[in-house]
């Protein structure tokens, strides 16, 4: 009898949620990051890209810190500092086909440290500035939805364009190049496509995590199908569950949305490593 009172609580409270604007807002920010994390992070991880994803991230807090100072919206700033460090960290990672670890960190730490520096030079409000860190997706607004779903259409329409390219990129860069694909164009394009999506996503989860959202729901997906198109569409579907079930549960233990989402995400990923892919599950095509 407890129980079944106790069920309906938790119901009926699920259900008041659901009424609220502020939680609406960030279910369809869940679901529009979702859609655009399923996408550039199934390329991020099929790639082997997700350092070069850190550091981009990352150095796109300098931005968001030179914003502030100079008075700019600071998502304008991130923009700017982030679409520099991908096109810096892989121009130089292309020409010299090697790893660069060491320029990725220290884009990490450098981005990281303007950013701190210009806040602190800030006379005005900075605190806003530690949701960009931790991320406030219960803070999102309907500029903020809209500013997702032109970044959807943007990441949507650009991978319909180029998805020939960017899969024979994926799987074979050098074959590629033989038969006279622009390898690098193509690579910066995707960059700056993680670049975007970073900027964008960091509202939700912060800086810090969204590598987490980038790369969780891909990797588990490609565990258990190994087409392109497949890894997408499972990692879409797995990105709104983390990122509903995550809300709804940091409400209950009222604890902080975005890390509350990457935990979920987290143990399903090692959840998965015990769970072997059936045969049926498994895609013999890479497209």
């Amino acid at each position: 009898m407890v129980c079944r009172t106790a069920f309906f609580t938790v119901t009926d409270k699920g259900m008041e949620l659901l009424h609220l604007e502020f939680f609406q807002n960030a279910l369809y920010a869940g679901m529009l990051v979702s859609l655009a994390c399923a996408i550039i992070g199934t390329y991020v991880v099929v790639n082997r890209i997700v350092f070069i994803t850190g550091g981009i991230a990352h150095a796109a807090y300098g931005g968001i810190g030179l914003g502030v100072y100079m008075g700019l919206n600071p998502v304008l700033g991130a923009v700017v500092f982030s679409l520099i460090a991908a096109l810096g960290m892989g121009t130089v990672s292309y020409k010299t086909k090697q790893r660069i670890d060491t320029l990725i960190g220290v884009m990490w730490a450098v981005g990281m440290a303007i950013g701190i520096v210009f806040a602190d030079l800030s006379h005005g409000y900075t605190a806003g500035l530690m949701s960009y860190l931790f991320g406030s997706i219960l803070t999102i607004s309907r500029f903020d939805l809209v500013r997702m779903v032109s970044l959807d259409i943007l990441v949507v329409g650009i991978t319909l364009l180029f998805y020939p390219q960017w899969l024979s990129i994926s799987f074979d860069p050098e074959f590629s190049e033989i038969i006279g694909l622009p390898v690098k164009r193509f690579y910066l394009i995707l960059l700056s496509l993680i670049a975007l999506t970073v900027v964008i996503v960091m509202r939700m989860v912060g800086i810090i995590m969204v590598i987490a959202l980038l790369t969780i729901p891909p990797a588990i997906a490609n565990r258990y199908v190994t087409s392109l198109k497949a890894i997408m569409f499972l990692s879409c579907f797995l990105g709104i569950f983390f990122t509903i079930s995550g809300m709804f549960i940091s409400f209950y233990l009222n604890l902080t949305s975005g890390a509350m989402i990457i935990l979920v995400a987290g143990i399903a990923y090692f959840v998965s490593l015990g769970v072997k892919p059936k045969g049926w599950l498994r895609d013999s095509h890479t497209k």
